[in-house]
């Protein structure tokens, strides 16, 4: 589906551009050109920032959390940002717009239908949930899945598809080694920093070393905002992550281009959190998902009650879909793969106005200032910009 959007109420969705400007397709994009890609299939898209169509090295820089509308609205905060060649405009997340589906879209350049990592909390083959970025299963004594549910079976797709060769990533050292990183990452070595510093640093003895093709990852503003929400310590980590992309860009050698771009954007929610009822949750079995993608999985014939029921009390400030609807309307990129549809509830709250849906066995996400998970702009749009190796656009 194209990126379009669909009236559901009197607010609208921002569909995933799946066949065009979207996080699921950057990276084929990009590598479809000369730097570490196989090239010779087609030349880059359009919607490509002009450096990046022509360059010898690309660093891909993925901040974690930086909405296209929050980066918009904020300007003068990030002239390295906003003054970079393609910050007119922006691309399309995934949906859910979560961390854990983003991010997997990205590296394996596919849409959550065909990897699978719909959600933060998906269900599993026993009926339990698994908490997607810490890779646990289980609510009151999580356990480690990574033997349980091996990342290479639960997402089968391998990272940076046309590359022709591994690709680097540069993360948080505290990363190696974990179920989600092995799952959306594969084997990609890790080059690991401790502190924001080294992260610059990294990419240049990558560079250095002759690899055309860099992935580097920051999670400094999506903590912030989830933190504190999208005010004045939000501001300061915008600052931050501006000097940190100009810190970059200083780095490039002639010919290598910086492209960044963001997994999802973010909305204040604060206090506005709401509680399933008693008659919602007398047909509910259990709650997956995320505060702002809801999914409620039905007992056993009690799905079309749930949806009604759920339709009448929260029509006006939430997208109430059934599961198959939303398949069937393209929201994930297509029909699931095989084993996936059991990951998902039966039906899906997915609010427009500022709120969540909490679920009380994910205690983890109570206090959250600022979210993400749904298909309003300030969520679904993200910036993709581009510096050449001068700095300059």
């Amino acid at each position: 589906m194209s990126a379009s959007s669909l009236s559901l109420g009197s607010a609208v969705p921002i569909l995933p551009d799946y066949n065009g400007a979207c996080l699921a397709n950057l990276v084929p994009a990009l590598l479809s050109g000369s730097a570490g890609g196989k090239g010779g299939a087609g030349q880059p898209p359009t919607w490509l920032p002009a450096p990046a169509r022509e360059a010898n090295q690309i660093v891909l820089l993925i901040v974690d959390g930086l909405g296209w509308e929050q980066l918009t609205a904020r300007r003068e905060l990030a002239p390295t940002l906003t003054g970079a060649a393609g910050s007119e405009r922006s691309i399309t997340s995934v949906a859910p717009t979560t961390t854990a589906c983003a991010l997997t879209s990205i590296a394996t350049g596919r849409p959550p239908a065909d990897h699978g990592l719909l959600g933060y909390r998906l269900a599993t083959p026993s009926a339990e949930i698994m908490n997607v970025l810490r890779w646990t299963v289980g609510t009151n004594r999580p356990r480690d899945a990574r033997r349980e549910l091996p990342a290479s079976a639960f997402q089968p797709y391998p990272p940076f598809p046309g590359a022709t060769h591994p690709v680097p990533v540069v993360s948080r050292g505290e990363f190696a080694g974990t179920g989600f990183t092995a799952a959306y990452l594969g084997a990609s070595p890790l080059a690991g920093y401790k502190v924001t510093s080294s992260l610059p640093l990294q990419i240049r003895r990558l560079l250095g070393a002759g690899e055309p093709f860099v992935y580097a990852y920051y999670d400094g503003i999506d903590k912030v905002a989830h933190e504190h929400g999208l005010g004045e310590y939000y501001d300061a980590e915008l600052v931050a992550v501006d000097r940190l992309v100009a810190d970059i860009a200083s780095e490039l050698a002639q010919g290598a281009v910086l492209v960044v771009s963001a997994d999802h954007g973010q909305i204040e929610v604060g206090a506005n959190v709401e509680l399933l009822g008693r008659e919602t949750m007398a047909g509910t079995r259990f709650l997956s998902g995320e505060g702002r993608f809801r999914w409620l999985h039905a007992r056993p014939g009690a799905a079309d009650d749930l949806l009604t029921t759920v339709t009448e009390q929260y029509h006006d400030t939430t997208w109430v879909m059934s599961r198959d609807q939303l398949i069937d309307e393209g929201w994930f990129g297509g029909p699931l793969r095989d084993g996936v549809i059991d990951r998902l509830g039966d039906v899906a709250l997915i609010p427009h106005a500022p709120i969540a849906f909490l679920d009380p066995a994910d205690v983890g996400e109570t206090t959250l200032a600022a979210r993400h998970g749904s298909l309003t702009a300030d969520e679904m749009l993200v910036p993709l910009v581009a510096l050449a190796s001068d700095g300059n656009i």
